[in-house]
């Protein structure tokens, strides 16, 4: 499960998890929503990222986020092939956490990855999608931390 697009950090990291072992990823990618804007203004105020606070209302959210999700999700997608790794994935809107239980029995997936972005009252108080994973899809779930594009350079 991702939030963003994956940037060239993270392929890298997630297609060598597994050292020479040939991996399939089928990739949910969950679009911002409306609900926890407030959440995410209380990250950005933790992690001193005040910039980012006063940008939060002009990132798009519900409905208006699909289009990019989509947009990120394909990047991904592809990033993900030409690193040699096998992808699929679309992008969830609603139950996100029922989407990826369905997913691993359906693929018989060995493990969850979840890739985000630090959510440090979503995680202090054991909200966030890892940790609400764990309880939900009967494999091991993984969390990292996604890498900003700037991050890369």
């Amino acid at each position: 499960m991702i939030e963003q697009a994956l940037s060239t950090v993270d392929i890298e990291f997630v297609t060598t998890l597994h050292g020479e072992e040939a991996v399939t990823f089928h990739v949910l990618m969950q679009p911002r929503g409306d609900q926890d804007r407030l959440l995410r203004a209380v990250d950005d105020v933790a992690l001193g990222e005040l910039t980012d606070v006063v940008r939060e209302a002009e990132v798009p959210e519900g409905e208006s986020a699909v289009p990019p999700a989509k947009i990120a999700l394909e990047h991904s997608l592809q990033s993900l092939r030409a690193a040699g790794a096998q992808a699929v994935g679309h992008v969830v809107e609603n139950h996100p956490l029922d989407a990826v239980a369905t997913a691993v029995k359906e693929t018989g997936a060995d493990e969850v990855i979840v890739l985000t972005a630090p959510h440090y009252v979503e995680e202090f108080f054991h909200r966030d999608w890892a940790s609400r994973a764990r309880h939900k899809v009967g494999v091991p779930v993984l969390k990292l931390y996604a890498h900003s594009p700037d991050a890369e350079n």
